[in-house]
Protein backbone atom coordinates (compact mmCIF):
# COMPACT_ATOMS: atom_id res chain seq x y z
CA UNK A 1 0.00 0.00 0.00
CA UNK A 2 2.96 2.63 0.65
CA UNK A 3 4.59 1.77 -2.34
CA UNK A 4 1.44 1.93 -4.79
CA UNK A 5 0.33 5.02 -3.04
CA UNK A 6 3.86 6.56 -3.71
CA UNK A 7 4.51 5.36 -7.04
CA UNK A 8 0.96 4.77 -8.07
CA UNK A 9 -1.23 6.98 -7.09
CA UNK A 10 1.47 10.31 -6.59
CA UNK A 11 1.42 10.49 -2.71
CA UNK A 12 4.62 11.99 -1.97
CA UNK A 13 6.73 9.54 0.92
CA UNK A 14 6.91 12.63 3.21
CA UNK A 15 3.08 12.82 3.27
CA UNK A 16 2.38 9.71 4.53
CA UNK A 17 4.81 10.39 7.01
CA UNK A 18 3.46 13.03 8.52
CA UNK A 19 0.42 11.97 8.03
CA UNK A 20 1.18 8.84 10.13
CA UNK A 21 3.48 11.16 12.67
CA UNK A 22 0.53 13.59 13.57
CA UNK A 23 -1.83 10.64 13.80
CA UNK A 24 0.24 8.46 16.21
CA UNK A 25 0.45 12.07 17.85
CA UNK A 26 -3.13 12.12 18.19
CA UNK A 27 -3.73 9.23 19.31
CA UNK A 28 -0.83 9.16 22.17
CA UNK A 29 -2.64 12.62 23.38
CA UNK A 30 -5.65 10.89 24.17
CA UNK A 31 -4.69 7.78 25.73
CA UNK A 32 -1.42 8.61 27.39
CA UNK A 33 -2.75 12.70 28.22
CA UNK A 34 0.01 13.14 30.85
CA UNK A 35 3.68 13.16 31.22
CA UNK A 36 7.01 13.02 29.15
CA UNK A 37 6.91 11.24 25.96
CA UNK A 38 9.80 9.21 25.44
CA UNK A 39 10.08 8.33 21.70
CA UNK A 40 12.81 4.84 21.44
CA UNK A 41 13.98 5.54 17.71
CA UNK A 42 15.65 2.92 15.31
CA UNK A 43 16.43 3.72 11.72
CA UNK A 44 13.61 3.98 8.37
CA UNK A 45 10.53 4.84 7.79
CA UNK A 46 9.07 3.67 11.54
CA UNK A 47 11.50 5.82 12.98
CA UNK A 48 10.88 8.83 10.87
CA UNK A 49 6.87 8.25 12.00
CA UNK A 50 8.02 8.72 15.65
CA UNK A 51 10.01 11.30 15.05
CA UNK A 52 7.17 12.94 13.42
CA UNK A 53 5.28 11.95 16.29
CA UNK A 54 7.15 13.89 18.93
CA UNK A 55 7.51 17.03 17.08
CA UNK A 56 4.06 17.26 17.09
CA UNK A 57 3.77 16.69 20.40
CA UNK A 58 6.30 19.25 21.05
CA UNK A 59 4.69 21.71 18.98
CA UNK A 60 1.43 20.67 20.81
CA UNK A 61 3.20 22.12 24.10
CA UNK A 62 4.12 18.09 25.31
CA UNK A 63 7.68 17.44 27.21
CA UNK A 64 9.23 15.18 24.28
CA UNK A 65 12.92 13.00 24.41
CA UNK A 66 14.12 10.78 21.49
CA UNK A 67 16.39 8.34 21.87
CA UNK A 68 18.11 7.16 18.81
CA UNK A 69 18.95 3.32 18.34
CA UNK A 70 20.61 4.16 14.81
CA UNK A 71 23.90 4.68 13.10
CA UNK A 72 25.40 7.82 13.88
CA UNK A 73 24.80 9.45 10.40
CA UNK A 74 21.01 8.10 10.30
CA UNK A 75 20.79 9.87 14.07
CA UNK A 76 22.45 13.17 12.51
CA UNK A 77 19.97 12.66 9.81
CA UNK A 78 16.98 12.81 12.22
CA UNK A 79 16.97 16.84 12.92
CA UNK A 80 15.88 16.96 9.15
CA UNK A 81 11.94 15.80 10.30
CA UNK A 82 11.96 17.95 13.10
CA UNK A 83 11.61 21.40 11.12
CA UNK A 84 12.97 23.52 14.65
CA UNK A 85 11.28 22.16 17.16
CA UNK A 86 13.77 21.53 20.22
CA UNK A 87 13.11 18.21 20.43
CA UNK A 88 15.33 16.65 23.37
CA UNK A 89 17.78 13.77 21.02
CA UNK A 90 19.89 11.24 22.84
CA UNK A 91 21.48 8.08 21.74
CA UNK A 92 20.83 4.98 23.53
CA UNK A 93 25.18 4.46 23.79
CA UNK A 94 24.97 7.90 25.17
CA UNK A 95 22.88 6.71 27.86
CA UNK A 96 24.20 3.86 28.95
CA UNK A 97 23.33 3.53 32.44
CA UNK A 98 20.72 5.94 32.45
CA UNK A 99 17.93 4.15 30.99
CA UNK A 100 16.09 3.61 33.96
CA UNK A 101 16.43 7.39 34.70
CA UNK A 102 14.71 8.56 31.81
CA UNK A 103 11.93 5.96 31.20
CA UNK A 104 11.61 6.19 34.61
CA UNK A 105 9.98 9.63 33.85
CA UNK A 106 7.95 8.56 30.86
CA UNK A 107 3.97 9.12 30.73
CA UNK A 108 4.58 6.99 27.55
CA UNK A 109 7.01 5.39 25.76
CA UNK A 110 7.00 5.49 21.83
CA UNK A 111 7.84 2.40 20.40
CA UNK A 112 9.43 3.43 16.98
CA UNK A 113 12.54 0.62 16.91
CA UNK A 114 11.44 -1.32 14.46
CA UNK A 115 9.16 -1.39 11.40
CA UNK A 116 6.70 -3.57 8.95
CA UNK A 117 9.57 -4.73 7.21
CA UNK A 118 11.84 -6.75 9.75
CA UNK A 119 12.56 -10.43 8.95
CA UNK A 120 14.03 -12.64 11.89
CA UNK A 121 15.11 -11.60 15.14
CA UNK A 122 16.46 -8.10 16.09
CA UNK A 123 19.84 -7.30 15.88
CA UNK A 124 21.86 -6.88 19.37
CA UNK A 125 21.33 -2.97 19.36
CA UNK A 126 17.95 -3.17 18.61
CA UNK A 127 16.83 -5.82 21.07
CA UNK A 128 18.63 -4.41 23.75
CA UNK A 129 16.72 -1.03 23.22
CA UNK A 130 13.92 -3.80 23.23
CA UNK A 131 14.75 -5.25 27.43
CA UNK A 132 15.28 -1.91 28.61
CA UNK A 133 11.04 -0.60 27.01
CA UNK A 134 9.96 -4.14 29.02
CA UNK A 135 11.77 -3.28 31.65
CA UNK A 136 9.95 -0.34 32.61
CA UNK A 137 6.97 0.79 34.29
CA UNK A 138 5.76 3.51 31.88
CA UNK A 139 2.80 2.52 29.02
CA UNK A 140 4.07 1.82 25.63
CA UNK A 141 2.86 2.82 22.78
CA UNK A 142 3.82 0.89 18.97
CA UNK A 143 3.81 2.84 16.01
CA UNK A 144 2.32 -0.15 13.33
CA UNK A 145 3.53 -3.05 15.24
CA UNK A 146 5.38 -4.07 18.21
CA UNK A 147 9.13 -4.18 17.59
CA UNK A 148 10.40 -7.45 16.93
CA UNK A 149 7.09 -8.83 15.72
CA UNK A 150 6.86 -10.73 12.13
CA UNK A 151 3.41 -8.15 10.58
CA UNK A 152 2.67 -11.42 8.21
CA UNK A 153 2.76 -13.68 10.81
CA UNK A 154 2.75 -12.82 14.14
CA UNK A 155 5.88 -14.57 14.97
CA UNK A 156 8.00 -13.65 17.99
CA UNK A 157 11.83 -15.04 16.93
CA UNK A 158 13.21 -12.78 19.31
CA UNK A 159 13.29 -9.96 21.73
CA UNK A 160 9.69 -8.07 21.07
CA UNK A 161 7.86 -5.16 22.87
CA UNK A 162 5.13 -5.54 24.66
CA UNK A 163 2.64 -3.10 24.01
CA UNK A 164 -0.38 -1.61 25.86
CA UNK A 165 -1.82 -0.21 22.58
CA UNK A 166 -0.62 -0.32 18.96
CA UNK A 167 -1.53 2.52 16.49
CA UNK A 168 -1.64 1.24 12.41
CA UNK A 169 -1.12 3.32 10.12
CA UNK A 170 -4.35 2.61 7.09
CA UNK A 171 -5.50 -0.89 9.15
CA UNK A 172 -3.71 -3.42 11.53
CA UNK A 173 -1.31 -5.80 10.56
CA UNK A 174 -2.06 -9.71 9.93
CA UNK A 175 0.79 -10.31 12.67
CA UNK A 176 -1.24 -8.34 15.51
CA UNK A 177 -4.10 -10.08 15.35
CA UNK A 178 -2.66 -13.44 15.21
CA UNK A 179 -1.15 -14.90 18.18
CA UNK A 180 1.49 -14.85 19.71
CA UNK A 181 2.15 -11.42 18.04
CA UNK A 182 -1.55 -10.11 19.27
CA UNK A 183 -0.60 -10.56 22.62
CA UNK A 184 2.48 -8.29 22.33
CA UNK A 185 0.32 -5.30 21.00
CA UNK A 186 -2.20 -5.02 23.47
CA UNK A 187 -5.18 -2.50 22.22
CA UNK A 188 -5.03 -1.76 18.39
CA UNK A 189 -6.53 1.45 16.78
CA UNK A 190 -5.68 1.96 13.48
CA UNK A 191 -5.56 5.61 11.61
CA UNK A 192 -6.44 6.81 8.23
CA UNK A 193 -2.91 8.27 6.90
CA UNK A 194 -3.53 9.20 2.94
CA UNK A 195 -3.40 5.58 1.91
CA UNK A 196 -5.59 5.32 -2.00
CA UNK A 197 -8.56 2.86 -1.72
CA UNK A 198 -7.81 -0.68 -0.44
CA UNK A 199 -8.51 -3.36 -3.08
CA UNK A 200 -10.78 -5.68 -0.66
CA UNK A 201 -9.69 -9.11 -2.07
CA UNK A 202 -6.16 -8.26 -1.74
CA UNK A 203 -6.55 -7.62 2.45
CA UNK A 204 -8.40 -9.23 5.17
CA UNK A 205 -10.75 -7.41 7.05
CA UNK A 206 -11.17 -7.32 11.04
CA UNK A 207 -15.07 -8.49 12.32
CA UNK A 208 -16.04 -5.20 14.18
CA UNK A 209 -19.25 -4.75 15.91
CA UNK A 210 -19.98 -1.81 13.04
CA UNK A 211 -19.27 -4.82 9.92
CA UNK A 212 -21.83 -7.51 11.67
CA UNK A 213 -24.36 -4.35 12.50
CA UNK A 214 -23.96 -3.34 8.24
CA UNK A 215 -24.64 -7.07 7.84
CA UNK A 216 -27.24 -8.51 9.96
CA UNK A 217 -30.93 -9.15 7.72
CA UNK A 218 -33.84 -6.69 9.03
CA UNK A 219 -36.95 -8.35 9.74
CA UNK A 220 -40.26 -6.77 8.30
CA UNK A 221 -43.00 -5.84 11.00
CA UNK A 222 -45.87 -8.17 9.57
CA UNK A 223 -43.65 -11.22 8.93
CA UNK A 224 -43.91 -14.86 10.32
CA UNK A 225 -42.23 -18.03 11.50
CA UNK A 226 -41.59 -19.71 8.24
CA UNK A 227 -39.79 -15.72 6.98
CA UNK A 228 -37.30 -15.28 9.24
CA UNK A 229 -35.15 -18.75 8.85
CA UNK A 230 -35.93 -22.54 9.13
CA UNK A 231 -33.20 -24.41 10.36
CA UNK A 232 -32.89 -28.37 10.20
CA UNK A 233 -30.27 -30.14 12.72
CA UNK A 234 -29.41 -33.30 12.06
CA UNK A 235 -27.47 -34.16 15.33
CA UNK A 236 -26.80 -36.14 18.23
CA UNK A 237 -26.07 -40.24 18.66
CA UNK A 238 -27.76 -42.35 20.88
CA UNK A 239 -25.49 -40.79 23.99
CA UNK A 240 -24.83 -37.48 22.27
CA UNK A 241 -28.56 -35.82 22.39
CA UNK A 242 -26.76 -32.73 24.04
CA UNK A 243 -25.26 -31.59 21.00
CA UNK A 244 -28.35 -31.64 18.89
CA UNK A 245 -29.74 -29.45 21.63
CA UNK A 246 -26.80 -27.00 21.67
CA UNK A 247 -27.19 -26.26 18.41
CA UNK A 248 -31.08 -25.75 18.27
CA UNK A 249 -31.10 -24.31 21.71
CA UNK A 250 -28.52 -21.58 20.06
CA UNK A 251 -30.54 -21.47 16.43
CA UNK A 252 -33.39 -20.14 18.32
CA UNK A 253 -31.78 -17.77 19.84
CA UNK A 254 -30.08 -16.25 16.96
CA UNK A 255 -33.47 -16.08 16.04
CA UNK A 256 -34.59 -19.20 14.11
CA UNK A 257 -38.16 -18.79 13.34
CA UNK A 258 -39.39 -22.70 12.67
CA UNK A 259 -36.53 -25.53 13.84
CA UNK A 260 -36.64 -28.93 13.23
CA UNK A 261 -33.86 -31.49 14.90
CA UNK A 262 -33.42 -35.06 13.17
CA UNK A 263 -31.66 -36.84 16.12
CA UNK A 264 -31.33 -40.50 17.23
CA UNK A 265 -35.01 -42.27 18.44
CA UNK A 266 -33.45 -42.33 22.41
CA UNK A 267 -33.30 -38.41 22.60
CA UNK A 268 -36.61 -37.87 21.79
CA UNK A 269 -38.14 -37.25 24.94
CA UNK A 270 -34.95 -35.39 26.14
CA UNK A 271 -35.03 -33.12 23.45
CA UNK A 272 -38.23 -31.81 24.26
CA UNK A 273 -38.58 -31.69 27.69
CA UNK A 274 -35.65 -29.07 27.33
CA UNK A 275 -36.94 -27.73 24.01
CA UNK A 276 -40.08 -28.02 23.40
CA UNK A 277 -40.55 -25.33 21.00
CA UNK A 278 -38.34 -27.91 18.76
CA UNK A 279 -40.30 -30.29 16.56
CA UNK A 280 -37.86 -33.75 16.89
CA UNK A 281 -37.87 -36.43 14.41
CA UNK A 282 -36.85 -39.93 14.59
CA UNK A 283 -33.47 -40.05 11.90
CA UNK A 284 -33.99 -43.21 11.39
CA UNK A 285 -37.62 -41.68 9.64
CA UNK A 286 -36.29 -41.23 6.48
CA UNK A 287 -39.88 -39.68 4.96
CA UNK A 288 -39.68 -37.57 8.05
CA UNK A 289 -36.07 -36.58 7.82
CA UNK A 290 -36.75 -35.77 3.54
CA UNK A 291 -39.49 -33.55 4.49
CA UNK A 292 -37.74 -31.72 7.16
CA UNK A 293 -34.81 -30.77 4.81
CA UNK A 294 -36.88 -29.64 2.21
CA UNK A 295 -39.08 -27.83 4.66
CA UNK A 296 -35.84 -25.23 5.76
CA UNK A 297 -33.73 -22.47 4.45
CA UNK A 298 -31.04 -24.40 6.10
CA UNK A 299 -29.61 -27.31 7.34
CA UNK A 300 -26.92 -28.36 10.51
CA UNK A 301 -25.36 -31.48 10.40
CA UNK A 302 -22.49 -33.36 12.27
CA UNK A 303 -22.61 -32.41 15.76
CA UNK A 304 -22.28 -35.68 18.04
CA UNK A 305 -23.52 -38.28 14.86
CA UNK A 306 -20.35 -40.56 16.05
CA UNK A 307 -17.77 -41.62 13.06
CA UNK A 308 -19.50 -45.16 13.54
CA UNK A 309 -21.34 -46.98 10.92
CA UNK A 310 -24.73 -45.64 12.15
CA UNK A 311 -23.22 -41.62 11.49
CA UNK A 312 -21.71 -42.94 8.60
CA UNK A 313 -25.17 -43.77 7.12
CA UNK A 314 -27.32 -40.45 8.73
CA UNK A 315 -24.88 -38.15 7.33
CA UNK A 316 -24.95 -40.06 3.44
CA UNK A 317 -28.63 -39.99 3.62
CA UNK A 318 -28.81 -36.44 4.80
CA UNK A 319 -26.60 -35.77 2.34
CA UNK A 320 -28.38 -37.65 -0.71
CA UNK A 321 -31.64 -35.66 0.60
CA UNK A 322 -30.30 -32.13 0.71
CA UNK A 323 -32.53 -30.41 -1.98
CA UNK A 324 -29.93 -28.97 -4.34
CA UNK A 325 -29.45 -24.97 -3.03
CA UNK A 326 -30.51 -25.92 0.39
CA UNK A 327 -27.08 -24.23 2.63
CA UNK A 328 -25.66 -26.70 4.99
CA UNK A 329 -23.42 -25.88 7.72
CA UNK A 330 -20.46 -29.17 8.40
CA UNK A 331 -19.42 -29.25 11.83
CA UNK A 332 -17.62 -31.50 14.46
CA UNK A 333 -18.46 -35.82 12.94
CA UNK A 334 -19.50 -34.39 9.48
CA UNK A 335 -16.21 -33.15 9.12
CA UNK A 336 -14.11 -35.83 10.62
CA UNK A 337 -16.15 -38.43 8.56
CA UNK A 338 -15.44 -36.05 4.95
CA UNK A 339 -11.63 -36.57 6.23
CA UNK A 340 -11.83 -40.48 6.58
CA UNK A 341 -13.73 -40.40 3.10
CA UNK A 342 -16.89 -41.59 3.97
CA UNK A 343 -18.43 -38.46 2.58
CA UNK A 344 -17.82 -35.63 -0.07
CA UNK A 345 -18.42 -32.70 1.10
CA UNK A 346 -16.52 -31.29 -1.92
CA UNK A 347 -19.03 -32.87 -4.42
CA UNK A 348 -21.77 -31.67 -1.73
CA UNK A 349 -20.45 -27.94 -2.23
CA UNK A 350 -20.47 -28.04 -6.15
CA UNK A 351 -24.52 -27.92 -5.38
CA UNK A 352 -25.39 -26.80 -1.93
CA UNK A 353 -23.96 -23.50 -0.52
CA UNK A 354 -21.79 -24.82 2.30
CA UNK A 355 -20.02 -23.68 5.75
CA UNK A 356 -17.32 -25.86 7.16
CA UNK A 357 -16.50 -25.30 10.94
CA UNK A 358 -13.39 -27.10 11.63
CA UNK A 359 -10.91 -26.49 14.48
CA UNK A 360 -7.25 -27.19 14.24
CA UNK A 361 -7.61 -31.30 15.10
CA UNK A 362 -10.68 -31.22 12.19
CA UNK A 363 -8.87 -29.06 9.88
CA UNK A 364 -5.37 -30.86 10.20
CA UNK A 365 -7.45 -34.71 9.43
CA UNK A 366 -9.00 -32.85 6.84
CA UNK A 367 -6.07 -31.54 4.55
CA UNK A 368 -3.96 -34.74 5.94
CA UNK A 369 -1.55 -33.37 7.81
CA UNK A 370 -0.63 -32.38 11.26
CA UNK A 371 -2.20 -30.21 13.71
CA UNK A 372 1.14 -27.88 14.79
CA UNK A 373 1.10 -27.44 10.96
CA UNK A 374 -2.49 -25.81 10.63
CA UNK A 375 -1.03 -23.94 14.01
CA UNK A 376 1.72 -22.06 12.17
CA UNK A 377 0.05 -21.23 9.48
CA UNK A 378 -3.43 -20.70 10.28
CA UNK A 379 -3.89 -17.99 7.23
CA UNK A 380 -3.15 -20.68 4.56
CA UNK A 381 -4.50 -23.73 6.17
CA UNK A 382 -7.91 -21.62 5.75
CA UNK A 383 -7.17 -21.06 2.68
CA UNK A 384 -6.05 -24.22 1.45
CA UNK A 385 -9.48 -25.55 2.69
CA UNK A 386 -11.83 -22.80 0.93
CA UNK A 387 -9.90 -23.78 -1.96
CA UNK A 388 -10.26 -27.74 -1.63
CA UNK A 389 -13.69 -27.87 -0.84
CA UNK A 390 -15.04 -25.17 -2.98
CA UNK A 391 -16.61 -23.38 -0.19
CA UNK A 392 -16.86 -21.21 2.98
CA UNK A 393 -14.78 -22.14 6.08
CA UNK A 394 -14.28 -20.57 9.87
CA UNK A 395 -11.11 -21.98 10.97
CA UNK A 396 -11.63 -22.09 14.61
CA UNK A 397 -9.03 -20.93 17.27
CA UNK A 398 -7.07 -18.07 17.96
CA UNK A 399 -8.01 -16.07 16.49
CA UNK A 400 -10.61 -17.31 14.32
CA UNK A 401 -10.33 -16.93 10.75
CA UNK A 402 -13.59 -17.33 8.05
CA UNK A 403 -12.60 -17.18 3.74
CA UNK A 404 -14.85 -18.35 0.89
CA UNK A 405 -13.23 -18.40 -1.87
CA UNK A 406 -12.29 -15.37 -4.04
CA UNK A 407 -13.38 -13.17 -1.20
CA UNK A 408 -11.20 -11.16 1.75
CA UNK A 409 -9.99 -13.08 5.09
CA UNK A 410 -12.25 -12.17 7.76
CA UNK A 411 -10.47 -11.92 11.54
CA UNK A 412 -12.37 -12.10 14.67
CA UNK A 413 -11.63 -9.68 17.53
CA UNK A 414 -13.92 -11.31 20.07
CA UNK A 415 -11.30 -14.27 21.23
CA UNK A 416 -11.17 -15.61 24.39
CA UNK A 417 -9.78 -18.41 26.33
CA UNK A 418 -12.96 -18.29 28.28
CA UNK A 419 -14.74 -20.07 25.14
CA UNK A 420 -12.67 -22.98 25.04
CA UNK A 421 -15.56 -25.42 26.87
CA UNK A 422 -17.03 -28.31 24.97
CA UNK A 423 -20.13 -27.41 23.30
CA UNK A 424 -19.15 -23.93 22.35
CA UNK A 425 -18.91 -25.22 18.90
CA UNK A 426 -22.34 -26.68 18.74
CA UNK A 427 -23.70 -22.94 19.76
CA UNK A 428 -21.71 -21.15 16.87
CA UNK A 429 -23.37 -23.43 14.61
CA UNK A 430 -26.44 -23.13 15.24
CA UNK A 431 -26.24 -19.35 15.61
CA UNK A 432 -24.27 -19.70 12.18
CA UNK A 433 -27.25 -22.00 10.77
CA UNK A 434 -29.86 -19.23 12.07
CA UNK A 435 -28.66 -16.52 10.00
CA UNK A 436 -27.87 -18.30 6.85
CA UNK A 437 -31.40 -19.37 7.24
CA UNK A 438 -32.48 -15.50 7.70
CA UNK A 439 -30.78 -15.17 4.18
CA UNK A 440 -26.77 -13.98 4.81
CA UNK A 441 -24.16 -15.69 2.65
CA UNK A 442 -22.36 -18.47 4.81
CA UNK A 443 -19.63 -16.29 5.10
CA UNK A 444 -20.67 -13.47 6.51
CA UNK A 445 -23.11 -15.85 8.31
CA UNK A 446 -20.30 -17.38 10.06
CA UNK A 447 -18.26 -14.19 10.85
CA UNK A 448 -21.65 -12.50 12.39
CA UNK A 449 -22.06 -15.39 14.46
CA UNK A 450 -18.37 -15.86 15.86
CA UNK A 451 -19.14 -12.13 17.08
CA UNK A 452 -22.18 -13.00 18.44
CA UNK A 453 -21.46 -15.69 20.03
CA UNK A 454 -17.70 -13.82 21.67
CA UNK A 455 -19.76 -10.94 23.12
CA UNK A 456 -22.85 -13.03 24.37
CA UNK A 457 -19.89 -14.90 26.29
CA UNK A 458 -18.33 -11.20 27.41
CA UNK A 459 -22.06 -10.44 28.06
CA UNK A 460 -22.28 -13.75 30.71
CA UNK A 461 -18.92 -12.20 32.22
CA UNK A 462 -18.20 -15.52 33.82
CA UNK A 463 -15.09 -15.82 32.93
CA UNK A 464 -13.28 -19.35 32.24
CA UNK A 465 -16.84 -20.58 34.08
CA UNK A 466 -19.03 -19.59 31.28
CA UNK A 467 -20.36 -22.25 29.09
CA UNK A 468 -22.33 -22.53 26.07
CA UNK A 469 -25.72 -22.58 27.58
CA UNK A 470 -25.09 -18.80 28.93
CA UNK A 471 -24.11 -18.00 25.37
CA UNK A 472 -27.14 -18.97 24.02
CA UNK A 473 -29.08 -17.15 26.78
CA UNK A 474 -27.57 -14.12 25.98
CA UNK A 475 -27.36 -14.47 22.35
CA UNK A 476 -30.46 -11.89 21.84
CA UNK A 477 -28.63 -8.87 24.12
CA UNK A 478 -26.02 -9.26 22.06
CA UNK A 479 -28.33 -8.90 19.23
CA UNK A 480 -29.67 -6.27 20.26
CA UNK A 481 -26.28 -4.47 21.27
CA UNK A 482 -25.58 -4.77 17.73
CA UNK A 483 -28.37 -3.59 16.35
CA UNK A 484 -28.37 -0.72 18.13
CA UNK A 485 -25.10 -0.16 16.60
CA UNK A 486 -26.80 0.74 12.81
CA UNK A 487 -26.32 4.40 13.75
CA UNK A 488 -22.64 4.28 14.84
CA UNK A 489 -20.27 3.56 11.81
CA UNK A 490 -17.19 2.56 14.09
CA UNK A 491 -18.91 0.68 16.09
CA UNK A 492 -16.29 1.88 19.16
CA UNK A 493 -16.45 5.36 20.16
CA UNK A 494 -13.27 6.17 18.81
CA UNK A 495 -10.38 7.68 21.30
CA UNK A 496 -9.15 10.32 18.38
CA UNK A 497 -10.07 12.14 15.26
CA UNK A 498 -9.45 10.11 11.84
CA UNK A 499 -9.36 6.59 13.67
CA UNK A 500 -11.05 4.20 11.64
CA UNK A 501 -11.24 1.21 13.74
CA UNK A 502 -10.61 0.04 17.25
CA UNK A 503 -9.91 -3.54 18.53
CA UNK A 504 -9.68 -3.77 22.35
CA UNK A 505 -6.65 -5.13 24.18
CA UNK A 506 -6.85 -8.58 23.67
CA UNK A 507 -8.52 -10.68 27.18
CA UNK A 508 -6.80 -14.18 26.15
CA UNK A 509 -4.57 -15.41 29.03
CA UNK A 510 -3.74 -18.55 28.00
CA UNK A 511 -3.59 -20.07 24.31
CA UNK A 512 -6.55 -22.79 23.91
CA UNK A 513 -8.59 -23.04 20.90
CA UNK A 514 -12.62 -23.68 20.54
CA UNK A 515 -13.64 -27.03 20.67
Amino acid sequence: MDAEATRVTGVPAGSLMECAGRSAAEVASTLYPHGRVVGVIGSGNNGGDALVMLRTLAAWGRRVTAVLVAARDEAEDAGKLLHGWPVERVTDRDLAGGWELLLGKAGVIADGILGTGVVGPPRARQAEAIRRVNASAAPVLALDVPSGISADTGDVPGEAVRADATVAFGGPKLGTLLYPGREYAGRIVAVEIGFPPWEPRSFGRVITPAWVSARLPRREPDTHKNAVGRVAVVAGGAAMGGAALLVARAAFRAGAGYLRICTHGANREFVLKNLPEAVVTDWDDRQATREALRASDAVALGPGLGVDEVGTSVLTRAADALPPGLPAIADADALNLAAAGRVDLAALARTNPMLLTPHAGEAARLLGVDANEIKRDRPGAVRELATRFGCAVLLKGAPSLVLAPGESLLVDATDSSGLAVAGMGDTLTGTAAALVAASLPPVRAAAAALHLTGRAADLADRGYGVIPSDVAELLPRAFAEIRGDRERPTGFQPPAAGVVLDVPASRRSILAELS
